[in-house]
C-alpha cells in the first residue's frame, strides 16, 4: 500500500512538472506554427541557435523562437511567419525571434537595428501581435510599420499603414500612445512619452510609392514589381535608415545632328 503511494504521489509530481513546460520550449521540439521562414535573403546573414553557435541562413531556412537574427553591413532578410505576416531585417540589427515562446503573438524583441513588420489581418479582423524593444512596447492589429533602435536604446516608430499602440517598457502606467500612417514616435530611455511627430517624407515616401507600383503593375500588364539583388542599404536624412530610393532619371536624349554643309554655289 505505502509503495502504491508514493508511486501515485511521484507520477502526479511528473506530470505536474510536465504541464508546466509547453512543448515549444522544448529545444529539440517546435511546431510548425511557431516557426519563421527566409523568403527574401541578401548579403551576411545568421543566427544564433545557442549561446556560441552561429549559423548562416539561406533562402528557405526556418528560425525557432528564441533565436537571434543577425545581420552585417550588408546583411538582408525577409521572414513569414504561418499567419502570412512578414518581418524584415534590415542591415548592422540584431533581433530575438519570439523570446517568449509560451505566447506566440510576441513575435519579436529588437536589440539593435532596424525592422520593418507587416502584419496580416485574419479574415479581415485584427491580428494582435507585439513587438518589444529595450524602451518600448509596440501593440498592433494589423498594419505596415518600421521600428529602429539606436546603441542608446532610444526606440523610432514609424508607421506606414494601419495604427500602432506604443507603450513605454520601463515606465509603466497609462502612458500609451496610438501611433497612425505617416506619424513618427521617438521613446527616449530615461524619459517619459512624447508627442507623435508627422513624417511629411514618409507620406510622401508611401504616395511615391504607390504611384510607381501603379504604372508598373499597368506596364507590366497585371506583374508585380521585382525586388532587387542588392541589400536596402543608406541612412541619410529625409528617410528611415535602410530605405531606398526611387527609379533613376531616365538618360538624357541624344545630341541633335550636325547642320547641313552649305551647297558649292554658296562657298
Amino acid at each position: 500500500m505505502l509503495r502504491t503511494a508514493i508511486r501515485g504521489v511521484l507520477a502526479g509530481l511528473i506530470l505536474t512538472a510536465m504541464a508546466g513546460v509547453s512543448l515549444a520550449q522544448i529545444p529539440f521540439f517546435s511546431p510548425a506554427g511557431s516557426q519563421a521562414t527566409v523568403i527574401e535573403i541578401t548579403g551576411q546573414v545568421s543566427v544564433l541557435r545557442d549561446a556560441n553557435s552561429p549559423w548562416v541562413l539561406n533562402q528557405g531556412s526556418t528560425i525557432q523562437p528564441q533565436q537571434m537574427v543577425i545581420t552585417g553591413p550588408d546583411g538582408y532578410a525577409k521572414f513569414r511567419v504561418s499567419d502570412g505576416s512578414t518581418f524584415e531585417v534590415y542591415p548592422n540589427s540584431k533581433a530575438v525571434f519570439r523570446a517568449n515562446p509560451g505566447n506566440l503573438k510576441d513575435l519579436v524583441d529588437m536589440i539593435i537595428g532596424r525592422i520593418r513588420i507587416h502584419i496580416e489581418k485574419l479574415g479581415g479582423q485584427p491580428n494582435p501581435n507585439d513587438v518589444h524593444t529595450p524602451t518600448a512596447v509596440i501593440s498592433v492589429r494589423g498594419t505596415i510599420f518600421d521600428v529602429v533602435v539606436d546603441e542608446d536604446e532610444t526606440t523610432m516608430v514609424a508607421v506606414t499603414e494601419g495604427l500602432v499602440a506604443v507603450r513605454h517598457a520601463l515606465k509603466p502606467g497609462k502612458n500609451e500612445r496610438l501611433v497612425g500612417a505617416g506619424e513618427v514616435l521617438r521613446v527616449y530611455k530615461n524619459e517619459p512619452l512624447a508627442r507623435n511627430s508627422v513624417d511629411k517624407g514618409l507620406i510622401a515616401e508611401h504616395v511615391f510609392r504607390g504611384l510607381t507600383d501603379a504604372v508598373l503593375t499597368i506596364m507590366r500588364g497585371g506583374g508585380l514589381r521585382g525586388g532587387g539583388s542588392g541589400a536596402p542599404t543608406g541612412t541619410g536624412g529625409g528617410g528611415l535608415p535602410g530605405d531606398t530610393k526611387g527609379n533613376p532619371p531616365p538618360p538624357p536624349p541624344p545630341p541633335p545632328p550636325p547642320p547641313a554643309a552649305p551647297p558649292p554655289g554658296n562657298q
